[in-house]
């Protein structure tokens, strides 16, 4: 059986262990804490970040990140945005020479504002394909084998095809792209929205605001995935609309509740004070914006928001300042504006 394994044990990863074990995969999940690989191996179930999931049998959870790797023909990342490089550089050592390295984080580093497939490429030296998972999927929803479609990106077609084929089970479709821009800026950028879309809601602003917070939204992302080498049409797809919509209207979007509790006066450090799991539009925004600037792309809706985040506006006033601003046609073909 194909051998993969899962590096981060945190909600995301441990769904897709999960799922891949269901799907007759021998998977090894790798926890950084070793505290957390023993609560999971002996409890079957990870209490921190998934409590609901029972952990199938075909799953080894370990905080050995040699073990992990061994002679797993596919290595997952999915470790919060932060901690990629650090992750994917100790793994080096281990990895086998015909792997295929499976990036299942949405984000931009913040120092080099690069996409996680850059970073983790050059971490590789470029020698091991990489393929981007992304699209609108909850993870407790996966765990619990509910219908998800996804989209795997990749300029290596054939590292494409084998992750459509091994990663793919009863509840989980997958589609393939060769726009990896297009998804992964995709898949960071709605991070950011998605917290503005919590702001419309804890300001209790109405569906006509949330329709077009979203809606202008998706334009801001394709400006920014244009940007950047991805295609306008990516952004329609699953990867950008499908997962835009998902996370500014899903009650388990953690990145939409920052954003209601901001809209509802809480300060940011009492709200990230309170979670266990990593909101990635956080530190999405100011990378956003500084790619945005690089690009001369204007960003108005992630502007206003890492001004809120920053304790530099008020959530009321990044609304007002949005709807302030001067007035102009919905489409006049220049992504600057």
């Amino acid at each position: 059986m194909t051998r993969i394994a899962v590096l981060g044990a945190g909600s995301w990863g441990t769904a897709l262990a999960v799922h891949l074990a269901r799907a007759g995969r021998t998977v090894t999940l790798w926890a950084r804490d070793p505290d957390l690989a023993r609560e999971v191996e002996r409890d079957r179930r990870n209490a921190r970040y998934l409590p609901h999931a029972e952990i199938p049998a075909g799953v080894t959870v370990t905080s050995a990140l040699a073990t992990a790797l061994g002679d797993a023909a596919f290595v997952v990342v999915a470790v919060p945005s932060h901690g990629v490089r650090q992750v994917v550089r100790a793994a080096v050592p281990s990895l086998a020479a015909d792997a295929t390295l499976v990036s299942a984080t949405k984000g931009l580093e913040a120092a080099s504002l690069q996409r996680m497939s850059d970073v983790i490429a050059g971490e590789t030296s470029g020698q091991r394909p990489i393929v981007v998972l992304s699209g609108p999927s909850f993870a407790a929803e996966v765990a619990r084998e509910l219908p998800t479609a996804i989209v795997a990106a990749s300029t290596d077609a054939e590292a494409v095809r084998r992750v459509q084929e091994q990663f793919r089970g009863r509840g989980l479709r997958i589609y393939v792209s060769d726009d990896v821009a297009g998804v992964e800026i995709g898949g960071a950028l709605k991070n950011v929205i998605a917290i503005a879309a919590g702001v419309v809601g804890g300001l209790g602003l109405g569906h006509n605001a949330m329709a077009a917070l979203i809606t202008r939204g998706l334009v801001e992302i394709s400006r920014l995935a244009c940007a950047e080498g991805g295609r306008r049409d990516t952004l329609a797809g699953l990867s950008g609309l499908g997962d835009l919509v998902l996370t500014c209207t899903g009650s388990l979007s953690r990145n939409r509740y920052v954003g209601t509790e901001l809209g509802r006066g809480r300060p940011l450090q009492e709200i990230l004070g309170g979670m266990r799991m990593v909101a990635e539009g956080v530190n999405t925004t100011g990378a956003a914006l500084a790619l945005g600037e690089k690009h001369h792309v204007e960003l108005p809706i992630t502007a206003q928001m890492a001004a809120v985040l920053s304790g530099g506006r008020t959530p009321l006033d990044a609304v007002d300042a949005l709807m302030g601003r001067r007035q102009r046609p919905e489409q006049d073909g220049d992504s600057r504006q």
